[in-house]
């Protein structure tokens, strides 16, 4: 798989303080590259407020999203490793330390950035790779 994530949608040891300041960091990454306005990043916020924690999709992950958009100008995938875990209100998967966000054009590149993540999900030795990185090439070298 080529480039399943861009160097410049990776941080690593982002401080947070709650869940809404790791989407937004997360968020951040998508925003400094002009793939999604400052609206995206509160639609993804307001996601959880509205449907509580459904985005933490295993042990300490989120993935991050709101609809499909005019405030998401490209299809993308962000992650920002957290240097201390944050609760999301899940109980089953709390705490989390590895937000993806992504953003979409349409409802078919939305199930396409969904696919392309799970890949390196459900791959428990890539998930501890992501967490153990000490580089972000380390990161977007996964494949």
């Amino acid at each position: 798989m080529t480039a399943w994530i861009k160097k410049e949608h990776v941080a690593l040891g982002v401080q947070a303080n709650n869940w809404e300041e790791a989407i937004q960091a997360s968020g951040a990454l998508l925003l400094k590259t002009g793939a999604v306005t400052t609206d995206y990043v509160q639609q993804m916020i307001d996601s959880v407020k509205e449907n509580g924690p459904y985005i933490v999709i295993g042990p300490g992950i989120a993935m991050a999203h709101a609809r499909p958009s005019e405030a998401v100008k490209e299809d993308a995938i962000s992650l920002a490793v957290l240097e201390q875990a944050v609760s999301f209100g899940s109980e089953q998967n709390d705490p989390v330390d590895l937000i993806f966000s992504f953003s979409a054009t349409g409802a078919d590149s939305h199930l396409k950035m969904i696919e392309r993540l799970s890949h390196v999900l459900i791959d428990e030795e890539k998930v501890n790779q992501l967490r153990q990185a000490t580089s972000i090439e380390t990161i977007t070298n996964l494949n």
